[in-house]
C-alpha cells in the first residue's frame, strides 16, 4: 500500500472491520473481509454490503444535455425517462471502446453518468469535449459522492425496512429515485453488477459511514455480510458482465464483446465512432467473446492462451477466469477466433504450462431465479 492511493470515506471502517485491502485502479480498496467464497455465497443467498466509492460520477446539464449525450456515446440518453437509466459506452473514432458505463435522467436536463474508476479522467475529458459544441455542462462530481451498494435476494427487504414509505419494492430495474434514509439523503438506483437483484445508493462522503452502519444494521439479521472486490468479481464473472480492462478495451469494438445492442446505429444525428462501427456491424467478428466451462482442479486465468485441440495453434486468449463457487467448477471468458466460438466447441487452455480442457457455453453462466 502506498501514500499515492486515493482512499475512499469508508476506509478508516474498512482498517477496523478487518478488511484485507488491495490496489484497485489507483484506490485502496477491501478485497474481502473474511472469506471471498462465502461473501459471494452471501449475494446469491441473502445479500452482501459493497463500497463502490472508487466509481466516477459525472454531471452532465444544461438544455443541450441530451444531445451532448446521444453525439458522445453509442446510446440514445434522450430517450431515457426522467428516473430510469441505461447502460451505455463510450466509444473512439475508431470503433474501440473508451469505457463502459451507466447514464442516469434526474431530470430533463440534468444526467448522471457512471464510469469506471480507471478510466475517470478519459471519460471526463471525452464527455466535456464532445459536449463543447452543445449548450450542456460536464462536471466531475466524483470528489462529493459515496457509493454503496446493496446486492442479493434480502436486498429489496432490506430497503424498504429501511424506509418503508418510499415503494422501494416497486422501483423498476434500471431506474432511480431519491429517498431519506434516517436523515441522511440519498440517490438510490436499482442497478448492480452482480447478476442479482439490488440496488446502488449515492450520498455524500459525509454521510458514508452512517450509512453503511444503517444498511449493515438493517441486514444483518437477513444474512447481510459485507463483501469485496473479490467477491464482486467472481459475481460478475458468473452472470457474465464485462469488465473494463479485461473484456473491453479501445483494442475491441462493442460488436466484438456481443454487446452490439448498446450501438444504436438507427438513432439521429451522428455520434463518435459512427462510421467505424457501422463498418464492424456489417461484418461478422473475427474474434468473438465466449464462456468456457471447465473442470476442476485448474482455472483458467486471465492474459492464458486459448489452444485449438487439434492443432495445438493459439486461437485466443482468456479474459477472466476463476472457480464458480456457485456452480462448482471454473469458468472464464475470451475470446476465440469465430470458427470455434459455437457453444459445444471443445478447446484447450495453457494453465501454466498445463493443457486444460474447457467447453464453450452460452453466455451468462448464471442466470437469477
Amino acid at each position: 500500500m502506498t501514500s499515492a492511493l486515493h482512499r475512499t470515506a469508508l476506509h478508516d471502517m474498512h482498517l477496523d472491520a478487518g478488511a484485507v485491502l488491495t490496489e484497485f485502479a489507483g484506490w485502496d480498496m477491501p478485497l474481502r473481509y473474511g472469506s471471498t467464497i462465502a461473501e459471494h455465497h452471501a449475494v446469491r443467498r441473502a445479500a452482501g454490503l459493497f463500497d463502490l466509492s472508487h466509481m466516477a460520477e459525472i454531471e452532465v446539464s444544461g438544455d443541450g444535455a441530451a444531445a451532448a449525450l446521444d453525439y458522445a456515446l453509442t446510446g440514445t440518453p434522450s430517450a431515457i425517462d426522467v428516473g430510469r437509466a441505461r447502460y451505455s459506452m463510450l466509444c473512439a473514432e475508431d470503433g474501440g471502446v473508451l469505457d463502459d458505463l451507466v447514464v442516469y435522467r434526474l431530470a430533463a436536463t440534468t444526467f448522471w453518468v457512471v464510469a469506471n474508476a480507471g478510466n475517470a479522467a478519459t471519460v471526463v475529458a471525452a464527455l466535456t469535449q464532445r459536449a463543447s459544441g452543445f449548450a450542456a455542462d460536464v462536471t466531475d462530481a466524483s470528489g462529493a459522492w459515496s457509493l454503496l451498494a446493496v446486492q442479493g435476494p434480502a436486498s429489496a427487504r432490506i430497503l424498504t425496512d429501511l424506509c418503508p414509505e418510499s415503494g422501494i419494492d416497486d422501483l423498476r430495474y434500471y431506474s432511480i429515485t431519491s429517498e431519506h434514509i434516517a436523515d441522511i439523503s440519498v440517490r438510490i438506483a436499482r442497478t448492480g453488477y452482480t447478476g442479482e437483484d439490488g440496488f446502488e445508493l449515492f450520498c455524500s462522503n459525509d454521510d458514508a459511514t452512517a450509512l453503511w452502519n444503517l444498511l449493515d444494521a438493517a441486514g444483518a439479521p437477513l444474512g447481510l455480510v459485507p463483501a469485496g472486490l473479490g467477491a464482486r468479481d467472481t459475481l460478475r464473472l458468473e452472470a457474465g458482465m464485462p469488465l473494463y480492462g479485461h473484456e473491453l478495451s479501445l483494442d475491441v469494438t462493442p460488436f466484438d464483446a456481443g454487446l452490439g445492442r448498446v450501438v444504436h446505429l438507427g438513432k439521429t444525428g451522428d455520434f463518435v465512432g459512427r462510421a467505424a462501427l457501422e463498418r464492424a456491424a456489417a461484418q461478422t467478428p473475427h474474434r468473438v467473446l465466449v464462456g468456457l466451462a471447465g473442470r476442476p482442479p485448474r482455472s483458467p486465468r486471465a492474459d492464458q492462451s486459448i489452444l485449438d485441440p487439434a492443432t495445438g495453434d493459439r486461437i485466443g486468449t482468456i479474459t477472466s477466469g476463476a472457480p464458480s463457487p456457485t456452480l462448482e467448477h471454473p469458468i472464464a471468458m475470451g475470446y476465440v477466433a469465430a470458427e470455434h466460438s459455437p457453444p459445444g466447441t471443445d478447446l484447450i487452455v495453457d494453465v501454466r504450462g498445463h493443457d486444460v480442457p474447457v467447453q464453450v457455453v452460452p453466455l451468462p453462466f448464471y442466470t437469477r431465479p
